[in-house]
């Protein structure tokens, strides 16, 4: 197969994308509840499909398998079983409430309702500026998984600058032009199609091997560690810290909290969360799992390739290759898409607007945002050219920045007593303080501050007890502030 038919098949997938999302821009409204929410109109298959894509992002379809391959298949405990429940509940806790307030009072982003319940400009513009400063790196993983990507698909002859370049101007065009509903509709097919390539890549590989016991056996003769629960590298400190993390940091990221605010009705966000787990699980398991029993397969995994691409080039047509690297990249753009869509919700609404120019038009509002995206994702992807860590750390620094904010948030949501001091503290020192971690393993400071702890515990979990009894603690020293509004977060049906 030659070079420019692989590349044609990406491209012309991307291509097929934002055509579906010129589609639902000719049908959107020019308002920003609509361009941001899709006028809270999303019902159950499209929400479910759009959350699960924005999630499918460079970090699960590269990042998890890599891991696997290294460190055994328990990373589906993590990824498969416990995140997928976890995040379910923390749908219904977080998600919920929220949709019931921002469906009241017509709230559009985590910032705006909050800052209103504490009658905080500066609240609104932190929440805003926390969110806005950790979105950041994960905008660039799907930038730097693009460009890994199509460095293995090409064998180097497309540079990795290259494809980073080309899914920062697809997603940049697409943004700008497509809004909420074009973003949903597009992540609907891009789910569906990833979750069936994947699938059928698993079928594929495994009938070239010998089946799921051969495959199996050989991984097991390679690295007999792999089937000892605990035997490769993770450890329970490893695999508690980094469920907690990735499932509370998920609720925080703007693109996926956000979109508790736009299922049309309380029903359409229950029967989500209640199918969120088989959905995570049907993904997780064919993408791990050919991680893992790469291992004991006759492939030759280059230092810093993705262990995915090198084993469909192995054993799949170079067609059927492609497809599936063409579905990497939608995946990576059905993040990337939805990450600055609401980064620019996050922009305008909270900082723009409160700060700069609070008699804006929706009209110069909207020219704001688009402004914004492309600035935002242009930033992302210079940062993506100097590989600042692997998939996995930088992913993980993300999760852990934003699992920072979620329990002072749930505080606010359902602790009436909880005070514009107590969040202020609660999101602001733990942050800091993170912050300073992450800072020191890039920047030469002696002594570098650690990430983990023994036992491979994460040093964000001490920071998100931290964060919780500083909002409690705080909030139990200071008095409410007249501006705040305790009653707005009381609603029928809570």
């Amino acid at each position: 197969m030659t070079l420019g038919l692989s590349l044609g098949i990406v491209v012309g997938y991307l291509l097929f994308a934002l055509l579906v999302g010129l589609v639902a821009y000719r049908v959107s409204e020019t308002t920003a509840e609509d361009y941001y929410l899709a006028s809270r109109s999303i019902g159950t298959f499209v929400l479910l499909f759009t959350t699960f894509a924005t999630l499918l992002s460079a970090f699960t379809f590269f990042g998890g398998p890599n891991l696997a391959f290294a460190a055994g298949p328990e990373w589906l405990i993590v990824m498969g079983t416990l995140d997928g429940v976890l995040f379910a509940v923390l749908w219904y806790v977080i998600g919920y409430k929220q949709w019931l307030i921002g469906n009241r009072h017509g709230y559009m982003t985590l910032g705006e309702m909050l800052g209103d319940r504490f009658g905080s400009v500066g609240l609104r513009a932190l929440v805003a500026g926390v969110s806005l400063l950790w979105l950041f790196p994960y905008v660039m993983l799907q930038q730097m998984g693009a460009g890994e990507a199509l460095v293995g698909l090409t064998d180097g002859a497309v540079p990795y600058w290259g494809g980073a370049a080309l899914i920062t101007a697809f997603m940049i065009l697409y943004v700008v032009l497509a809004g909420m509903r074009g973003v949903a509709w597009t992540d609907t097919i891009q789910g569906l199609f990833m979750l069936s390539v994947v699938w059928i890549a698993a079928v594929w590989v495994l009938s070239a091997v010998g089946g799921v016991g051969a495959a199996t056996g050989a991984m097991l003769d390679a690295r007999p560690e792999f089937g000892r629960f605990g035997g490769g590298t993770y450890t329970v400190g490893f695999i508690v810290s980094s469920a907690v993390t990735i499932a509370f940091g998920v609720t925080m990221f703007p693109q996926i909290n956000q979109r508790f605010f736009v299922a049309k009705s309380a029903e359409t966000l229950k029967r989500s969360f209640a199918l969120w787990p088989v959905l995570v699980l049907l993904l997780f398991l064919p993408a791990f799992m050919l991680g893992a029993w790469a291992a004991g397969m006759p492939v030759d995994v280059p230092e810093g390739a993705n262990v995915l691409p090198v084993v469909l080039s192995e054993y799949t047509p170079a067609w059927f290759a492609a497809l599936v690297i063409a579905g990497a990249m939608a995946a990576m753009m059905s993040s990337s898409d939805s990450m600055l869509l609401s980064g620019s919700s996050y922009f305008t609404r909270d900082l723009y607007r409160p700060l700069i120019n609070a008699d804006a038009s929706e009209y110069r509002e909207a020219w704001v945002a688009r402004i914004g995206v492309a600035a935002f994702a242009l930033l992302a992807f210079v940062a993506s050219l100097f590989r600042p860590g692997t998939l996995i750390e930088v992913g993980s620094t993300a999760f852990s920045g934003f699992a920072l904010l979620a329990l002072p948030v749930i505080c606010a949501l359902y602790w009436r007593r909880t005070t514009r001091t107590g969040m202020i503290a609660g999101v602001l020192v733990p942050q800091v303080a993170y912050l300073a971690v992450v800072l020191s393993a890039v920047v030469e400071v002696v002594p570098t501050l650690p990430r983990t702890v023994a036992g491979g515990w994460d040093v964000a979990l001490g920071l998100m007890a931290l964060s919780a009894a500083l909002t409690v603690g705080v909030s139990l020293l200071t008095a409410p502030t007249a501006e705040g509004d305790a009653s707005r977060f009381t609603v029928a049906g809570d």
